[in-house]
């Protein structure tokens, strides 16, 4: 878990495919359960559906199975956020709904804050729904703020920049920006630097930035990203380099 959170994703799958083979080994379904959802998100985050949707769909049957509530949560989430970045929307939003309603009740701060994060970025990219989006990142702050969840709360406020960004508020969303890339640096956190990093350069981009400085950070940073095996997020620079028109999708995935 050390290591994805580092950005060592080839560590990370081999320590957990360990961890979870001598689950099985020992007949610990505990140990083979936590390690199966750590190979779940390590391919998530990396973007890598294909190769564990169904692994995420497992571990869901099983959780409901054995009633285990904050497992359910966590792949509940998981399967939301695949069908979210895959633009399905409406699937999406009724799974972080779920999620957060079966967090409140087992009371999981820490997942309630994540669904809740979830529905925010829902309601902001289809509703357009600004203000909702806003309101309901500010109720999970609280809960990351009372748990000292520093990871939570930085994505919590990279959120909140995308949600400024996407209403055309692009100061705030820039200030946003540079408080989350401070809060992620200051946890060694890459996945996390490299997306506040992609919100700040469109942010000051759409602020009057240099188009030349915006593309060759926008370069850097799509070199990174294939680098680390971010593979999700390359394609978003992708998207951001279009938007911006300072280069094509050919050269951010180079």
């Amino acid at each position: 878990t050390l290591a994805r959170q580092r950005g060592a994703f080839p560590l990370a799958w081999r320590l957990l495919g360990l961890a979870a083979e001598l689950g099985e080994r020992g007949g610990d379904i505990v140990v083979r359960g936590y390690s199966l959802a750590g190979l779940a998100e390590t391919g998530r985050i990396q973007g890598d559906y294909e190769a564990v949707a169904r692994l995420h769909e497992q571990l869901l049957a099983e959780a409901r199975k054995r009633g285990e509530a904050r497992h359910t949560v966590w792949a509940l989430e998981g399967i939301a956020q695949i069908h979210r970045n895959r633009g399905s929307y409406d699937t999406a939003f009724a799974m972080f709904e779920e999620a957060a309603e079966i967090a409140a009740g087992a009371d999981d701060r820490r997942g309630h804050a994540w669904a809740l994060r979830g529905l925010a970025d829902i309601v902001s990219v289809r509703d357009r729904d600004t203000e909702r989006a806003l309101g309901l990142l500010s109720e999970a702050e609280e809960s990351c703020r009372a748990m000292t969840l520093s990871s939570a709360l930085a994505y919590n406020h990279k959120m909140r920049g995308n949600v400024l960004y996407r209403a055309g508020r692009y100061a705030e969303a820039r200030d946003l920006y540079e408080q989350a890339l401070a809060e992620f640096r200051a946890m060694s956190e890459p996945r996390g630097e490299a997306l506040s990093r992609l919100g700040l350069a469109k942010s000051l981009a759409r602020l009057g930035r240099d188009r030349t400085e915006t593309a060759a950070e926008l370069a850097e940073l799509a070199r990174t990203l294939e680098r680390i095996g971010l593979r999700h997020a390359r394609e978003m620079v992708a998207r951001a380099q279009d938007e911006l028109g300072v280069g094509g999708t050919a050269e951010a995935v180079r």
